[in-house]
């Protein structure tokens, strides 16, 4: 749990209390992580700017979504890494357990499944389609494991300019770390949301036996309406952050990248979720227009931030434990220091009569 020098971080990551689970519970994911981080980590995500900058960027992949911009709208930050909705890997025909850690392979084994099972897939409505998303299930765990790789590259160069390079340097690596973590954090914490893994992500759809809700406004509600109401900040929850753990990254058998394997599971793992959510839900317990704010809901809405915030963590403390040496700029950086070390050639002596 939080030792007393992490509760006095906390003041520096919380400026701003959170309020719902739109931008500002995204920016309590964000902030539970690196409330989980250990004191060595690199002391630059504790500036109190970089705090801040790192809970700003939690909001970032969203605002992209707020243009016109149809290419930027289909691409992979602004809409479907933000999800993926597991049903339909399975009626594509794909296994969980063998799914493939590269994001193109996937696109087409994908997309040979979805044209081999049509009765699975709803039509399409061209007319809300404009941005040619709906073709396809999502992509988060792809863009999780995307953005650790660019993390420990991060993470490598920052090491090697600490070494070898200037300050300007070191400072424009650390700054580039900020953004990385910050963004990656919204990826993580959309997946802490149930309905982030699930067609049924904004009301059931299909066969329904259970009668469950198929109002279009649950997803919004969940993802920032319940914890307005039930008052929900970074406060309530900080001293429940529990401390980041570094992923195992043994190589696999089966040649997966294993930190695909883990953010999969973490995303199978809140998808077993969706059904209590919506039998929460259905028994009148989700605390929307007249139902009451239950201790059950909080618990489970609490409990996804901190799960975001604990994967969150120990993806950027991964990152940076398991990081692999940048040989080649490490050998550019010493070939610059040798030549700037060596003294100038004599100049010509003149010639005297």
């Amino acid at each position: 749990m939080l030792t007393k020098s992490r509760l006095v971080f906390l003041g520096l990551v919380m400026p701003l209390l959170a309020q719902a689970w739109d931008y500002e519970g995204h920016r309590m994911v964000n902030q539970a992580a690196l409330a989980s981080l250990p004191a060595n980590f690199p002391a630059f995500a504790r500036a109190p700017a970089n705090a801040e900058r790192i809970a700003f960027l939690a909001g970032e992949p969203d605002r992209w979504r707020n243009v016109p911009d149809l290419p930027l709208k289909q691409s992979g930050g602004s809409w479907s890494d933000h999800f993926c909705d597991l049903e339909y890997l399975t009626e594509a025909g794909l296994d969980l357990a063998t799914l493939t850690s590269f994001r193109y392979d996937f696109l087409l084994q994908y997309a040979a499944g979805r044209a081999a099972h049509p009765d699975k897939f709803p039509p399409i409505d061209p007319a809300k389609n404009a941005d040619h998303t709906r073709e396809w299930p999502g992509f988060a765990p792809w863009a999780i494991t995307e953005y650790f790789g660019r993390l420990r590259s991060g993470f490598s160069y920052l090491k090697v300019f600490q070494e070898l390079g200037t300050r300007e340097e070191t400072a424009n690596a650390e700054a580039n770390l900020a953004y990385l973590m910050g963004v990656m954090g919204h990826y993580v914490g959309d997946c802490a949301q149930p309905l982030h893994t699930t067609k049924h992500h904004n009301g059931w759809v299909g066969p329904n036996p259970h009668g469950y809700t198929t109002w279009p406004g649950l997803h919004s509600w969940v993802d920032g309406g319940f914890a307005a109401k039930a008052g929900i900040t970074f406060a309530t929850i900080a001293g429940r952050v529990a401390p980041a753990a570094p992923i195992p990254l043994a190589a696999r058998a089966d040649g997966r990248d294993p930190m695909f394997v883990a953010v999969l599971d973490y995303l199978i793992a809140q998808h077993k979720l969706v059904e209590p959510l919506y039998q929460l839900e259905k028994a009148g317990r989700l605390g929307h227009g007249e139902q009451p704010i239950t201790a059950e809901a909080r618990a489970l809405i609490e409990g996804q931030l901190l799960k975001g915030g604990a994967m969150l963590g120990s993806i950027w403390l991964t990152a940076w434990t398991q990081i692999a040496p940048d040989t080649y700029l490490r050998a550019s950086l010493l070939k610059r220091g040798a030549a700037a070390a060596r003294p100038a050639a004599e100049a010509p002596r003149k010639k005297t009569k």
